[in-house]
């Protein structure tokens, strides 16, 4: 563990060395590693007291639908228990059923969701975290309930106002936790246009500073949205009616009781007046950090306008924000410096008002420095250092491990001087867990710092003998992680001798690291970190290689090229003899394109055929693991130069456009068509833009015949129309035309509503209802929106509405866990509603299967395969859609050997809700272990109780090896190695051997039966000078297994025969014998005669089979030749009288047979081809199986096995996961094996031979 660094880099001379190292430790923020970079087990005998590292916010408010989490989790060594408080008094948990705390935590979890209510468990908390080391505290963390009451019942009377008179809706919205969100919205969930004369102020109330007859309506209604508990809650509405008064009417109006028309103003011209806020002057409080909202709201006729000054000042340019048609001021981050007077200003051309407002900025307590985490050595100094700020000045009080200091146990190695502890010659028992708490009336800050006394000996962190390697010319940065109370003093050396490495040519960093600003060759080697205090030392090496720079000595060049010849760019790259570069190209920082006509060879890029496109950047990128470098050329391609126009082209484009008939939904464009370079036009092409929505991009709008001019085209509302045309011939299609004048037309509501609404839950509580949004064309109107619409398939609730801006995605929270949701999404704007929408059908989120599959059991088939069954779980507990089951299996441990193995798990899928799968590819003679989980679309549920079951023995594998070694005369012997694989255990070994002679044919086959326990064997008795072939297999108690084979030679019997001899030239190094007999083994013996004796080798060797005598070759004899053209004649006459006979509609006597009695399963031959029916498969055409033998009946029996990967599971989740030695293993039907030794057991069919012959 290493002391936190102060700056990163920092020379240090040898004389302020202790200097900086006190001040580390007076005021760094210190902490025990409890764990680093896997070096954990060097640090497990440390110490730590507890560090709160989550905790709740100060002010918690709970949906009181959803159970209560209260959260405190602490570290520190040993791990820290955790109690409560609640208002101040002990909460013993363990005696309210409903509260549990979170095992390995602090952190609360009250279930009310059961039988408790959120209210009872209103309070404040404070979690304390304790270990041997001291106690740390959280926060007061106060917990209270959203509130979202419903409006009380009021009768609301009709107003009833003269136009130009001004207004005031009030809304007064229930109080609620936390404060609502206030809207105003007609009876059709539409919000009310708010402008410079209608706007809604901050206390929710709705403000006219002056009336107009289209204000009348009756359903003014104030909504308030309680986002905590997603709740909406509305006012009765109210009725407006606003009536026009003449002069003459004003007489009459002026004797009318004030209650029968709302106010006393006149509705002529009047100068502003404030209707919020009151007076000439008002006073505003904020506290520091909050946003600071000011507001003035003018009644006048006409209009009038707000402007915002700061009388002392100016308005701080980035934090300022005007909302609310300039008549709410807003400061952001707001701090003591924009306290002052602020003026509003309304004015209209009858006059000007002025409103200040006094604003003070208040302060709740904030950090200045916070106190840090302080680890010392027994006799050390420190000091604990708190300190904040606030208005008012906010009072500083310590508390020791939870308790105020005051009546704390005293140590006298602490003194508190204010907002300072200072700490001389700590001892162990001074370990504590200090709290500064900072309060003022509008807040408070809590800290925990603790007082580690820990004496501990240097320990280097960074793991030993760490390679680094560096590119020349470039810094090197060697850790050196390191722990130690007394701080450690930290020295590198370089090599085996040598002093410690100086400031002058390396930097020495605070945390340890030694860096080499430019490391050069001379650079590599070893590095010794040596860290001290007065407790030990420690030391670590390190290794540096330096690396030569990868660099590009030919590089690509410029080049210019015709379009349609090769073109090629070089780029030679030199490296590090110990790095691999890589060298890519890219054509303008891109991939270059797929074409085969791009060509990359060692060292250079070759481009065929170019064409214009390719012209552009060449970059040759050469990287390796350390390094990067590059090098670009430009490529221009230059064209030859064209030919003369033809004499016949396309129109040139048409001109003069002009739009008359100018309707809501129509138009008429008129245009003069161009030149048509002697090629009639055929048609003219309308294209239109829309430049509200999509400026910049042309529609096809319509075609008419090149005879017309003149075109009537329908429009959409709300589109900004402007129009071109473009004129065809038989050569081709002209330019655009200029675009036509623009044409706006008028707004209408949506005629469509969005497509694809879909509503699917990505949390266990939610339902995500997503749609995809009309186009800016689409939408017919200016406030383009949409209304959402939800509610529960199966219940009897209400629709629930909600009206969003243009998105494509709306989530409902707080829903119950996969259940059906009947969604429809309304587009509507400004002028109105889209028709009624189509109502679909979705679900809320997905959790986790909360049921184990039950009563799993297996049949085991055979050796290699297994049948699971288990009962399905209930639908309602798997909480989403039922994808299937999955099976775990593994094997424990091998029968026959008792060794534990690598566990290897495997997984099989089967999709849907069956009940039993297969599982293939078992091993023989094994211990299997299997679970079963269901599977929805969130993930697995719980496991099954583990199911155990052993598989049968099965057939070995062959033998590994066999070797024949000492042959002799009459003896061979034999070793060999076991089955790899014995799939159960060996009872015995069968050898099977026959003799071969000189024409290789086989003699008699003999059986000999060998112990299980046997790895060698001699055969006795055997002939001299004779080939054997031996069969080898291993048997276990279900079979025999594979066979392996080998053949031999015994020796020649030398006492039989005399040896012969022929002298050769010493200058020779070969000789040829003659007048051996074939198939005979023999025995040569080499020699040599020298000064230095007779020396010689040995070698055996058998002749060739005896070859047949010449034969003569028939088919170049006369009389075969003739023999075989009067055959050829013959059939020749024959397949004439067939064809005659057959055209004049005679009948053989088979043939009749065939009419009389016409056998059902033989169908004719298609006249058409020639070829057969029903005698080859109808699925694959695959010929017949070798050794298949077809029935009398003229059937083809079925194969037995119907084996199909629908009893193994499904698709690729059918498959192994983890070696893949499943898949393809049951891709196909199972075919017999032909019995060996059998290659056809029969003549060909009458098909075959009909098909041969022809």
């Amino acid at each position: 563990m290493q002391l936190e660094i102060m700056p990163k880099k920092k020379r240090l001379s040898a004389g302020r060395v202790p200097l900086i190292l006190f001040l580390c430790q007076m005021i760094s923020a210190l902490d025990v590693p409890l764990d680093y970079g896997g070096k954990a087990k060097l640090l497990e005998d440390l110490v730590q007291p507890p560090t709160i590292t989550q905790q709740s916010p100060k002010d918690y408010i709970v949906d009181p639908r959803e159970n209560i989490v209260i959260q405190c989790e602490a570290k520190g060594k040993p791990p820290p228990s955790f109690s409560w408080t609640r208002n101040g008094t002990h909460f013993d948990i363990d005696k309210d059923p409903l509260v549990t705390m979170k095992a390995g935590s602090g952190t609360l979890i009250i279930n009310i969701m059961g039988e408790g209510k959120a209210e009872t468990y209103e309070g404040v908390y404070q979690c304390t975290a304790r270990n041997e080391r001291g106690a740390a505290i959280s926060n007061n963390i106060v917990v209270r309930p959203s509130r979202s009451p419903l409006w009380t019942k009021e009768k609301l009377e009709p107003i009833t106002l003269r136009s130009g008179q001004s207004l005031v809706l009030p809304c007064r919205p229930p109080i609620g936790l936390p404060p609502a969100i206030i809207f105003w919205m007609d009876n059709s969930f539409q919000r009310l246009p708010q402008n410079e004369r209608v706007s809604q102020g901050l206390n929710g109330d709705l403000y006219f500073s002056n009336v107009l007859p289209e204000d009348s309506r009756e359903d003014y209604i104030c909504y308030a949205r309680f986002n905590h508990t997603q709740t909406i809650q509305q006012k009765q509405p109210i009725s407006v009616k606003v009536i026009l008064v003449d002069e003459l009417n004003d007489t009459i109006a002026a004797n009318l009781s004030d209650t029968e028309v709302y106010g006393a103003k006149s509705s002529r011209e009047r100068p502003p007046t404030f209707l919020t806020p009151q007076g000439n002057a008002s006073n505003k409080e904020e506290l520091r950090g909050n946003v600071l909202s000011l507001e003035c709201i003018a009644e006048g006729l006409p209009t009038p306008i707000i402007y915002w000054i700061k009388e002392d000042g100016t308005l701080p340019i980035n934090r300022t924000f005007y909302r609310n048609f300039q008549k709410t001021l807003q400061i952001t981050q707001v701090s003591e410096a924009d306290s002052g007077k602020y003026q509003c200003i309304a004015k209209n051309a009858l006059g000007v008002i002025h409103h200040t407002i006094s604003v003070t900025v208040k302060a709740a307590p904030y950090w200045i420095m916070a106190p840090q985490n302080l680890v010392l050595s027994p006799g050390e100094d420190g000091a604990l250092v708190c300190r904040a700020n606030g208005n008012p000045k906010p009072r500083i009080s310590w508390l020791s491990n939870g308790v105020p200091i005051e009546i704390a146990p005293d140590d006298p190695s602490r003194k508190i001087n204010g907002d300072t502890i200072i700490f001389s010659s700590v001892q162990e028992r001074s370990s504590a867990v200090y709290q500064c708490n900072a309060s003022n009336e509008y807040g408070y800050l809590l800290g925990n710092a603790f007082v580690n006394v820990l004496a501990e000996p240097p320990r280097i962190l960074t793991s030993e003998n760490t390679l680094y390697q560096v590119i020349a010319n470039r810094p090197a940065l060697l850790d050196c992680a390191f722990f130690g109370s007394p701080l450690p003093t930290i020295e590198w050396f370089k090599g085996t001798k040598g002093s410690a490495l100086r400031e002058d040519t390396y930097v020495l960093h605070e945390n340890g690291t030694l860096e080499i600003p430019v490391a050069q060759k001379d650079s590599t080697g070893t590095y010794t970190c040596v860290a001290r205090n007065k407790l030990g030392m420690a030391k670590n090496e390190v290794h540096l290689e330096i690396k030569d720079p990868t660099s590009i000595i030919k590089q690509p060049e410029y080049a210019v090229v015709q379009r349609g010849s090769t073109v090629s760019f070089e780029c030679k790259v030199k490296h590090d003899h110990t790095l691999i570069p890589t060298v890519i190209w890219l054509k303008d920082n891109g991939e270059l394109p797929s074409d085969g006509r791009f060509t990359v060879d060692k060292d250079q890029l070759v481009v065929a055929d170019v064409s214009d496109n390719d012209g552009g950047t060449y970059t040759c990128v050469a990287n390796t693991t350390l390094d990067i470098v590059s090098a670009s050329a430009v490529l221009s391609v230059v064209a030859p130069t064209p030919t003369p126009a033809p004499i016949y082209d396309v129109p040139n484009p048409p001109f003069d456009l002009e739009l008359t008939d100018q309707l809501d939904k129509s138009v008429q464009l008129s245009w003069t068509p161009g030149d048509d370079n002697n090629s009639p036009i055929t048609k003219f092409i309308i294209e239109y833009e829309d430049a509200m929505h999509e400026a910049g991009l042309w529609h096809h709008q319509t075609e008419v015949p090149g005879t017309q001019t003149t075109a009537q085209l329908k429009l959409s509302p709300y589109v900004n129309y402007s129009f071109r045309v473009m004129a065809e011939n038989s050569l081709g299609r002209s330019l655009p035309s200029e675009a036509s004048e623009q044409y706006l037309t008028k707004a209408a509501e949506p005629d469509k509503n969005p497509m694809t609404v879909e509503g699917l839950g990505s949390e266990p509580d939610n339902l995500v209802i997503t749609w995809q949004p009309l186009n800016g064309f689409e939408s017919n109107g200016p406030g383009l929106q949409y209304k959402v619409s939800w509610r529960q398939k199966d219940g009897d609730d209400e629709w629930t509405s909600v009206v969003v801006a243009n998105v494509s995605k709306y989530i409902v929270s707080g829903t119950p866990t996969f259940v059906p949701y009947l969604i429809k999404v309304q587009a509507l704007n400004d002028v109105g509603f889209a028709p009624e929408p189509a109502v679909v059908m979705g679900h809320s989120g997905e959790d986790l299967p909360m049921v184990a599959p039950g009563n799993v059991h297996v049949t085991v088939m055979n050796s290699t395969l297994a049948e699971v069954h288990w009962d399905p779980v209930p639908l309602k507990s798997v909480r989403g859609h039922l994808q299937g089951y999955r099976i775990y299996y593994w094997t424990d441990q091998n029968s026959s050997k008792r060794n534990r193995r690598h566990i290897e798990r495997k997984i099989l899928t089967f999709q849907g809700s069956k009940t039993h799968g297969m599982l293939p590819g078992l091993e023989p003679f094994s211990h299997y272990t299997l679970n079963v989980r269901v599977v929805n679309g969130k993930g697995e549920g719980p496991a099954s109780p583990d199911r155990v079951f052993h598989t049968p023995e099965g057939v070995p594998s062959a033998p590994s090896s066999l070797k024949i070694v000492n042959p002799t005369l009459d003896s061979l012997t034999l070793e060999w190695d076991p089955p790899s694989h014995p799939n159960g255990i060996l009872t015995e070994y069968t050898l099977r051997y026959q003799p071969i002679n000189s024409t290789h044919e086989l003699g008699p086959l003999v059986d000999l039966k060998i112990p299980a326990n046997k790895t060698r064997w001699t055969l006795k008795n055997l002939n001299f000078s004779t080939r054997y072939k031996f069969y080898f297999y291993a048997q276990t108690s279900a079979g025999s297994g594979s066979q392996i084979t080998e053949e031999a030679i015994t020796t020649v019997d030398e006492g039989k025969e005399e040896w012969r001899k022929e002298i050769v030239n010493g200058s020779r190094s070969f000789f040829g014998l003659k007048g051996l007999m074939p198939g005979t083994a023999y025995k040569v013996r080499v020699g040599a005669e020298g000064d230095s004796g007779f020396v010689s080798s040995e070698d055996v060797f058998e002749t060739g089979p005896a070859m047949a005598s010449r034969q003569v070759d028939i088919a170049t004899q006369g009389w075969f030749i003739g023999l075989m053209c009067a055959v050829a004649l013959l059939i020749l006459i024959l397949l004439i009288v067939c064809f005659i006979r057959r055209n004049k509609g005679g009948k053989y006597p088979v043939k009749e047979k065939e009419d009389a009695h016409p056998d059902p399963e033989i169908q004719p031959m298609k006249e058409d081809d020639g070829t057969f029916g029903e005698y080859s498969d109808a699925e694959d055409h695959k010929p017949l199986k070798k050794g298949s033998r077809t029935p009398s009946d003229r059937t083809v029996k079925k194969e037995d096995s119907d084996d199909s990967l629908v009893d193994y599971g499904e698709g690729v989740n059918g498959q192994f996961n983890e070696d893949g030695s499943f898949i393809g293993q049951y891709s196909g039907k199972k075919e017999k094996e032909p019995a060996e030794g059998n290659e056809s057991s029969e003549a060909p069919s009458p098909v075959n031979a009909m098909n041969s012959f022809v």
